[in-house]
């Protein structure tokens, strides 16, 4: 006589599916939630990311592999490093 199979040896047969990434984000500059959509155009190799409130937008060089949050995430790391060229000014309180 054969062993019967248990449930657990189906489910670990069955592959898993990897987590699905998000495809809307929060503008950086009108902190909107779900306002930006990243499109990618391969046959051209460009990638928009665009705000549909403040109508900002960024692009820049798409590849096989890009993904939607990666165009994202070049976007806020080009704002951080403009940000960083500003000067600060530091208020002074005067007693």
């Amino acid at each position: 006589m054969g062993k019967r199979k248990s449930r657990m040896s189906k489910l670990a047969a069955q592959p898993r599916k990897p987590p699905k990434l998000e495809t809307a984000f929060t503008c950086p500059f009108c902190n909107h939630p779900g306002a930006v959509e990243c499109r990618i155009d391969l046959k051209y190799s460009i990638a928009v990311a665009s705000c549909f409130v403040c109508k900002e937008d960024y692009s820049t060089t798409a590849h096989a592999l890009t993904e939607p949050i990666d165009v994202y995430d070049e976007w806020v790391d080009e704002c951080e490093k403009a940000n960083e060229d500003v000067d600060v000014r530091v208020k002074r309180h005067r007693c």
